[in-house]
């Protein structure tokens, strides 16, 4: 028996209210799609990751035209769909999803890959 003046002694088990959290709607919506592409990388059946591919290239789109973020951050977010859409291969984003040729993929990247490393 623990006295009223003393706190009550806790244990150790997670209660329900721990896994819960109250976030903004473009947060929230960001920690879905970054358990989306973790889940992608981890399924098992590609008829899974088919489907995760999709709903995380539709996040993106929503989160790049959501009005909380820099202009950079919607940028990002626009670049960051545009390769998922290639990635996934959805046939449904044809105008966004036209193949790169070889030129603009090396001008899209940060730092260019040399041609041959000796």
């Amino acid at each position: 028996m623990t006295h009223p003046s003393q706190p009550a002694q806790s244990t150790d088990l997670p209660s329900p209210c721990d896994e819960e959290y109250s976030l903004p709607r473009a947060e929230a919506l960001l920690a879905g799609t970054l358990a989306l592409m973790t889940g992608y990388v981890q399924a098992c059946c590609d008829s899974h990751r088919e489907a995760m591919g999709h709903k995380i290239v539709t996040n993106l789109q929503l989160l790049g035209q959501a009005d909380v973020f820099t202009p950079h951050f919607c940028t990002m977010l626009r670049n960051l769909r545009t390769r998922w859409v290639q990635q996934c291969g959805a046939a449904t984003e044809a105008p966004v999803s036209a193949a790169l040729s070889v030129a603009e993929q090396r001008r899209a990247l940060w730092v260019a890959a040399p041609e041959v490393v000796q």
